[in-house]
């Protein structure tokens, strides 16, 4: 059993990350990730995973040796664009016949068949749990031309012990567990990533406080379903807690979790502690009882109402967004109007919102997609509207007020702005200063002579729309 008191350790002793894009790297890959957080989070994995066997990254895809795309799997569209992109790859192909294409991920695994026999682009594909034979299969093509196939699912897997490769930034993603037990009738995550299973809690923290010491500031643990992380005798709460602990200047976020195992000892742990952001993901789905059950959900929509409430009682200003299915099966108007209500009721300030899409090896697939697409396109397109509603009354009631922020990046927009973020997930536009940016002894890029990316600082919010706040700097 794991002695907690000796995981609150100091940063002094500095880590440095895994030097990738090594000089004696002769190889070149290029990779596009698709889909959630987690691909981008295995996407480092495999970069680093690569770097150990002569590869190195480039964004050129013209000096590719070989191509990967990190797919999903979670609606059917997102399967389409992948089958497109796969027929535009055919000209990089042509023109060089010994690249190497991949197919990686929750694709690779469930439609392996499908992509050997009719995608003959495709040399390798390697699902989420094989990521360490990416190189040997690589390799296997250029020198025999031999096509592979990894996409076994495993029990144990976790990459606890490789360092990802992570690019400049003060935000980054720290993976404690994998795979999903809650197999939801929609959801093909099971089936493609597996069973839980639960990082190491001291390697979690120890990789907390390595990115604190790289310059990351704000860091998001990630699971399919964080509220289920479990270490010996140590639930979610406990790790985060001791996050909190170890990296006290850095913030602490999570996603994503499940409504059925989100309790009041979590709660309590955000509460507690300043650097854990007041911000929760928690997935509504439906707002109905009947459509809940029907997805094997496992509560219901007061139980769900219960945690809002709490939350909100015990952390006032917290900032709640979610997902939400238009037109599951047997989905009646007035299931969509409690849909509506719980949106109401609730006020999230964001959604990821989709129409229902039938995924094969599901019990939902056995269901009859009984819904019209033009209806499903109308409940969807009222529960955008509403959300877009919700969302700037939400960031309308932040004008005026200081609030404090971090800054991420330059805008992608102007130069003469930056990007930074609330504890509660909103985008905050900021005017940098007149001073020019320029880049100290340290490597660090400097905004001007008072703060630079990584800082915290405090802005009036000055005006809003639906999807970002605008500030000005306190002096």
């Amino acid at each position: 059993m794991i002695n907690l008191n000796n995981l609150i350790l100091d940063n002094n002793n500095k880590t440095s990350g895994l030097n990738f894009n090594k000089s004696e790297n002769d190889k070149k890959v290029y990779i596009e990730t698709y889909g959630c957080q987690m691909n981008y989070s295995d996407t480092e994995i495999v970069l680093s995973v690569l770097s150990k066997s002569g590869y190195n990254e480039t964004t050129d895809i013209n000096n590719a040796d070989a191509i990967l795309l990190n797919t999903c799997s979670i609606r059917e569209n997102a399967e389409k664009k992948i089958f497109y992109r796969l027929d535009a790859l055919r000209y990089f192909k042509k023109r060089n016949p010994n690249l190497v294409i991949g197919i990686l991920g929750c694709m690779a695994e469930r439609l392996r068949k499908d992509l050997l026999e009719n995608k003959k682009i495709v040399d390798i594909i390697v699902g989420p749990d094989e990521y360490r034979k990416v190189p040997q299969l690589i390799d296997n093509v250029f020198e025999t031309g031999e096509k592979g196939i990894a996409v076994k699912l495993s029990k144990v897997e976790t990459y606890d012990d490789i360092i990802p490769i992570r690019r400049d930034g003060v935000s980054a993603w720290i993976t404690i567990m994998r795979g999903c037990d809650k197999f939801c009738t929609y959801c093909v995550v099971p089936f493609t990533r597996g069973r839980e299973r639960s990082r190491k809690l001291t390697s979690i923290i120890d990789e907390a406080k390595r990115l604190y010491d790289e310059g990351v500031r704000d860091i998001w643990l990630l699971g399919q379903n964080v509220n289920s992380y479990k270490f010996e005798n140590y639930d979610f709460s406990d790790l985060l807690k001791q996050v909190a602990i170890s990296v006290p200047k850095m913030r602490v976020r999570y996603t994503t979790s499940h409504p059925y195992d989100l309790n009041l000892k979590l709660l309590e742990t955000m509460a507690e502690h300043d650097n854990i952001c007041k911000y929760i993901h928690l997935p509504i789905q439906s707002g109905s009882d009947r459509i809940l059950k029907l997805m094997n959900r496992e509560y219901s929509v007061s139980d769900y109402m219960k945690v809002m409430h709490k939350a909100r009682e015990m952390m006032p200003g917290i900032g709640f967004s979610t997902d939400i299915i238009s037109g599951f099966p047997t989905e009646t108007e007035e299931d969509h109007k409690m849909t509506i209500n719980v949106m109401k009721e609730v006020m999230y300030d964001y959604a990821y919102m989709f129409t229902y899409s039938r995924r094969p090896n599901t019990k939902a697939f056995r269901m009859e997609d009984d819904i019209e697409p033009e209806v499903k396109t109308r409940r969807l397109d009222e529960i955008i509207e509403l959300q877009r509603d919700m969302s700037y009354e939400s960031n309308k009631k932040l004008i005026g007020k200081i609030t404090n922020v971090l800054i991420e990046t330059i805008s992608k927009k102007s130069d003469d702005y930056l990007m930074a973020r609330t504890d509660c997930n909103k985008s905050v536009i900021i005017p940098s200063l007149p001073q020019k940016t320029y880049v100290d002894k340290s490597g660090d890029l400097i905004l001007n002579n008072n703060y630079k990316i990584g800082d915290f600082i405090d802005v009036r919010i000055s005006k809003c729309n639906s999807a970002t706040l605008f500030g000005e700097t306190v002096e």
